[in-house]
């Protein structure tokens, strides 16, 4: 099959995307995004592996390791939905490529950073290059194969990316153990120097004529700002400062002047009217408590199996395996499960086993056996993640139009990431854990055995809102393309709708 012409994925009335799993444009598309989506899901999960190589090496306090983490999610949550857009107007192939050159850029940036200031804010360039290319790979997927490949190849899609997210935390152990932690950034840019090429060359342009022609970068900035704001007030509370304080209020005070402008903007970012769904609303409500526990939960015992339990960065990245594996294996038949009987039971049992798994880590100190302590928490805890994680996306989908959709999974999306950068923000000021803990294991020990209960009860509060707000959606409604899904971080992205699918000759 020839490769599409650019015009045949152009969203335009009486053309629509062509392009067939089969050829051998399918499989360049496939293997462009699934590249591409990669250096993303694999820098969201192979960092807090490489966290205590990193302090020790630039003499870092916690702090800065928080801010390692939280500086990409800042940007990434802050500028995803906005990144979707600019694909629409500009072009998807073009701000995915954009995408791929800008996080390689700032990965190696991050890779030969000779202090932690710089490493810090190549972090936050990161986020920028990821907030570009993550919903970029998925809508190219969308608006370029035919609808009939469609739903396979967003499968494809999803399950590849899903292997990535699992074998992040152990090549990343691998790489630390090894070559160095500033390798787990470096790696990223041999693949983009396959990934930009084959886009260019094999992948076609589309965009949506649709697009609105104004962006809002103004709502854009307000939010990531509130977020910035926030985080810094948290992450340096413990200083008790007047500065902390000031930073605390304008905070508060951006995330004001963003509701106030989204409210006010004929196109906004992200149309508040979408809240008007009270499930919408809820199950919203439920991501925040769920992702900021694990969020929290991954950041912290990433250290602690290191730190406390003496763990080398390979068989603490290799013990984290368990919860991944298991959301890939069985995230599918979850998400079947849950239209049989409803997501109410699973959005509740899912949240209390992951709580009840946080609880078991508390066994996991000093000398700890991996079989007898560590395995079986990461069990229950891959069981309960199991059993939310495709009903959560599937319950957002099915609360709001067809047409918003895809709207709706991206701010479900940011939302999850903004829940797990203000956990990774507040939990240590929470727990008591002062500036050289993860330097200390007792004291870190202590501390990460007052987090875990907070997480879980953060947990617990998610499945009370589940059981008592989330009822089963109305038939007919939208379903998840993403069935599989191996990332801890976020719930996975759904594609927007493109153009209407091309009429099928003599169809009804």
């Amino acid at each position: 099959m020839a490769a599409p012409s650019q015009k045949s994925a152009q969203e335009t009335p009486g053309t629509g995307p062509d392009v067939r799993i089969s050829s051998t444009t399918g499989k360049w598309i496939l293997l462009t995004t699934v590249l591409g989506s990669s250096m993303a899901l694999l820098d969201s999960t192979v960092v807090n592996v490489a966290l205590p190589r990193i302090g020790r090496d630039l003499d870092a306090g916690l702090t800065t390791l928080q801010w390692t983490v939280n500086a990409y999610m800042l940007t990434l949550a802050g500028l995803i939905l906005l990144g979707g857009s600019l694909g629409d107007r500009f072009g998807r192939r073009r701000i995915f490529v954009l995408g791929v050159v800008w996080f390689a850029a700032a990965s190696l940036l991050c890779g030969l950073a000779p202090t932690d200031t710089v490493l810090v804010a190549a972090r936050a360039l990161q986020g920028v290059g990821g907030a570009l290319l993550t919903p970029g790979s998925l809508a190219l997927i969308q608006a370029s194969f035919h609808p009939d490949d469609r739903a396979r190849a967003v499968g494809l899609w999803s399950g590849f990316g899903g292997v990535g997210a699992a074998v992040g935390p152990f090549l990343g152990g691998w790489l630390v153990d090894g070559p160095g932690w500033r390798w787990v950034f470096l790696l990223n840019v041999p693949v983009a120097l396959l990934c930009a090429p084959i886009a260019l060359r094999h992948v076609p342009e589309s965009s949506d004529e649709r697009a609105h022609q104004g962006f809002d970068v103004l709502g854009a900035a307000l939010g990531a700002l509130s977020l910035a704001l926030v985080t810094y007030a948290l992450i340096e509370a413990r200083s008790g400062s007047v500065v902390v304080a000031v930073t605390a209020v304008a905070g508060v005070a951006a995330g004001v002047a963003f509701v106030f402008v989204e409210r006010r903007r004929p196109d906004p970012m992200l149309p508040l009217d979408i809240f008007a769904s009270r499930q919408f609303t809820a199950v919203n409500l439920v991501t925040l408590c769920v992702y900021a526990a694990f969020g929290g939960f991954f950041f912290l015992t990433a250290l602690q199996l290191q730190v406390v339990a003496g763990y080398s960065p390979l068989q603490a990245g290799t013990a984290l395996l368990p919860t991944t594996v298991l959301m890939l294996l069985f995230s599918a038949r979850s998400g079947e499960l849950a239209q049989h009987i409803g997501p109410r039971i699973p959005l509740t049992v899912g949240p209390l086993l992951c709580a009840a798994g946080m609880l078991l880590m508390l066994r996991v100190g000093p000398d700890a056996s991996y079989a007898a302590d560590v395995l079986p928490a990461l069990l229950v805890m891959g069981a309960g993640m199991v059993t939310l994680v495709a009903p959560l996306t599937a319950t957002v989908l099915a609360s709001v139009t067809t047409e918003r959709a895809g709207l709706a999974s991206g701010i479900n999306n940011a939302a999850a990431r903004a829940a797990g950068l203000i956990a990774v923000a507040a939990l240590p000021l929470l727990a008591g854990m002062g500036p050289e803990a993860y330097r200390e294991a007792d004291a870190f020990n202590a501390a990460f055995r007052r987090a875990m209960p907070l997480c879980a009860a953060v947990l617990v509060v998610g499945a009370v809102l589940a059981f008592a707000t989330v009822r089963r959606p109305a038939p007919g409604c939208r379903r998840p393309e993403c069935l599989t899904h191996g990332s801890v971080t976020a719930p996975p992205l759904e594609p927007r709708r493109a153009a209407p699918d091309p009429p099928v000759p003599g169809g009804a």
